[in-house]
């Protein structure tokens, strides 16, 4: 079995994958700080409540943001599976997608892959909303191509960099307001971020199909996409599997005999 590993700057996604079917997936929060152990006994448990053992576990491919836990992720590999982590963004591992843009080297490789997971689920072109610590926008052209797209503060950063920067306004969960208008702080603060959020994601969606030559479908993954579903007016299809069907789709590539 595959093991695909997606390190986000908040969040961690390990997923399954049977060489025909996804076996299953689990989150845990991104803390560089823990060791290949700690991984090898929260993984095993995990996957012995599903009857899976560690040991079926033959390859590994890491798309990782966060430079400090690669350490950490590259022992687990080579010490529990017994096998050489092949980790996106390194020179020799090759994603094979066309980038048409005016600084190529400055795409994250999480953005590529990413991309590359709509291109194998979604035929046409595409706008790819990425919401995590930032919120990116990637259009992904009919041939897979990255063309080009927009980062801005991720919701969770906005929120937490209001209540820092004010110091009579709390923290609160981010959540749909019952109403737009506010009847006290919480309420307040929670309709400006949210439906603010909104409005940028369904701003900036109109804009871009404004000004690219083609229709486009708009797919939202990451960790708060779902939070939308049912608020914005422009989003086709809420999907968190865009990044490990990526991430299978380069060890693919880069395992071809």
């Amino acid at each position: 079995m595959l093991l695909v590993i997606d390190v986000g700057n908040t969040n961690t996604v390990f997923a399954l994958h049977s060489g025909e079917d996804w076996v299953s997936s689990w989150r845990s929060a991104t803390d560089a700080t823990r060791t290949a152990d700690d991984y090898a006994v929260w993984l095993g448990t995990l996957m012995r409540m599903e009857d899976l053992e560690l040991s079926r576990i033959t390859g590994c491919i890491i798309s990782s943001v966060v430079p400090q836990a690669k350490f950490n992720f590259r022992n687990l590999s080579r010490r529990y599976f017994d096998a050489e982590p092949m980790f996106v963004g390194e020179p020799e591992t090759k994603l094979h997608v066309p980038i048409r843009i005016r600084r190529p080297e400055q795409v994250g490789a999480d953005r590529l892959v990413a991309a590359i997971g709509a291109h194998q689920l979604y035929p046409g072109a595409k706008l790819v909303i990425d919401s995590g610590t930032a919120t990116t926008f990637d259009v992904v052209g009919p041939d897979g191509g990255f063309e080009g797209g927009i980062i801005s503060p991720g919701i969770n950063l906005s929120m937490r960099a209001l209540h820092d920067a004010a110091a009579q306004l709390p923290r609160i969960a981010i959540q749909r307001p019952p109403q737009t208008i506010g009847q006290d702080t919480v309420s307040a603060m929670q309709s400006g971020v949210f439906w603010g959020y909104v409005d940028l994601i369904d701003g900036l969606v109109r804009r871009v199909k404004a000004e690219y030559a083609a229709p486009l479908t708009v797919i939202a993954t990451g960790g708060v996409a779902s939070l939308f579903e049912g608020a914005s007016d422009t989003i086709d299809h809420f999907d968190q599997s865009l990044m490990e069907v990526g991430l299978l789709e380069v060890y693919r590539r880069n395992t071809k005999d």
